[in-house]
């Protein structure tokens, strides 16, 4: 290993913190303190984002702060260093949002990999079933692909208004993409690379979110913000559109059980629904918690299903991951080892194990729940300060990762057999 990898894992591991794309959760004053730098700073860094980003994070060391800002911006000496300075003199580490970390049998380990373009946020990344991993570089417009075994990477241009949200494989291998910021859906070929463009058509359906394919290759489709559900048909290009019942449901992630259903989270409420493909019918379900908090917001993000179709979600209002049943009708849910304010966010089922995130630590926590015992285990994410948004498993049982902030795409290695292996995998290339 050599010298600048051994900094950047060794760096990562420590006590960094500040959800780039989550400035609602962040409180702290509007003004950068005097200093030397404070112009650089106001230039550079409040010039894409908010400066509560920075007056309102748990602060770094100067090597953090560097390791930080050089995730989002190639900057040259001495600027990068004046910043480092002012930025960890003004707000140093403050221990704030610690995770309480639960021990546990389980082995885990972590591998990451830094996104070429600086600044993209990489994002909802998934393993291609050729083995290859792809994310959604929502900020660079692109859609970015790995190879795990060389660490050889390629990113695809989008139209630069596309922003995609997530990406998908398709049922016939090629990657698909949500225009977030363009009203539209693509397709890249896996073999050309040429895309292909779907626009939605209907100019209230603003922001494709998260994608699912049913068993008949139709595409669905959340649109967050526009409180809309959509249905694309590859071959024809034809979308359907339909508005949800529930008043900013905000429709979030989705997933398709093994009977072909299609479940939906809905982040403006406290409700799961499922979709009928084939009739196109929408069946909304009340969770425990549904009326409860309305004022806290970020309610039911992302869920999973594991291998008795039960319903897996993640509570980000009231700090608790959840059980749905769908032949009972029986919802049960467990607080989060950091409670209340921990937010569950991303969420996938590994062999009927449920792994989540706790999103507002610093760092944030990869969580085990194991629903026999119903125990917890957890770790902390190295360069966890930019939150897993979404979460995916892959065909040999571990998750595929990301930190937005860092611009990082990852695995986390689950057991001692797969750690063996990947092991074994990273001494033969280097």
């Amino acid at each position: 290993m050599n010298q600048s990898t051994r900094f950047l894992l060794s760096a990562t591991v420590l006590s960094l913190g500040l959800p780039a794309l989550a400035q609602a959760q962040i409180e702290g004053p509007n003004e950068l303190p005097d200093g030397d730098a404070k112009n650089l700073v106001q230039g550079i860094c409040v010039a894409c984002h908010d400066v509560s980003l920075i007056t309102g994070s748990v602060g770094y060391t100067q090597d953090e702060w560097r390791y930080l800002f050089g995730n989002m911006i190639n900057l040259s000496e001495p600027i990068a260093g004046q910043m480092a300075a002012y930025l960890a003199a003004n707000f140093p580490p403050s221990g704030q949002r610690k995770p309480v970390l639960v021990s546990g049998d389980e082995v885990v380990s972590f591998q990451e990999w830094k996104a070429p373009t600086l600044g993209q946020r990489p994002r909802d990344p998934f393993m291609h079933t050729d083995g290859t991993i792809w994310w959604a570089g929502m900020y660079g417009s692109l859609v970015g692909m790995l190879d795990p075994a060389t660490g050889e990477m390629k990113e695809y241009r989008l139209d630069p208004t596309a922003r995609p949200h997530s990406v998908i494989e398709g049922p016939d291998g090629d990657v698909y993409y949500s225009g977030n910021s363009n009203s539209t859906i693509g397709r890249i070929d896996r073999q050309t690379g040429e895309i292909t463009v779907y626009p939605l058509g209907n100019p209230e359906a603003r922001d494709p979110h998260t994608m699912a394919f049913a068993e008949d290759g139709t595409l669905w489709f959340s649109v967050q913000n526009s409180n809309f559900l959509g249905r694309l048909d590859p071959a024809t290009g034809d979308v359907w559109l339909t508005q949800l019942l529930t008043e900013r449901a905000r429709p979030y992630g989705i997933r398709r059980d093994s009977e072909g259903m299609l479940w939906v989270a809905y982040r403006g409420a406290y409700k799961i629904a499922r979709i009928n493909p084939a009739t196109r019918e929408i069946t909304e379900f009340e969770t425990p918690n549904y009326g409860k908090n309305p004022g806290k917001g970020h309610f039911i993000r992302r869920l999973a299903i594991d291998s008795q179709d039960n319903i897996w979600y993640v509570d980000s209002g009231l700090g608790e991951i959840g059980r749905f049943n769908p032949k009972t009708g029986e919802f049960k849910q467990w607080p989060s080892p950091n409670g209340v304010d921990s937010h569950p966010y991303a969420i996938d089922v590994v062999d009927d194990i449920v792994w989540y995130n706790e999103s507002d630590v610093r760092p944030d926590t990869l969580v085990r729940f194991d629903p026999k015992t119903e125990s917890f285990q957890s770790w902390e994410i190295p360069s966890g300060i930019g939150i897993i948004r979404n979460m995916s498993h892959t065909p040999d049982g571990n998750l595929v990762i990301h930190q937005s902030s860092t611009n990082t795409v990852g695995l986390a290695i689950i057991g001692e057999e797969n750690n063996a292996r990947y092991s074994e995998n990273r001494v033969s290339q280097r």
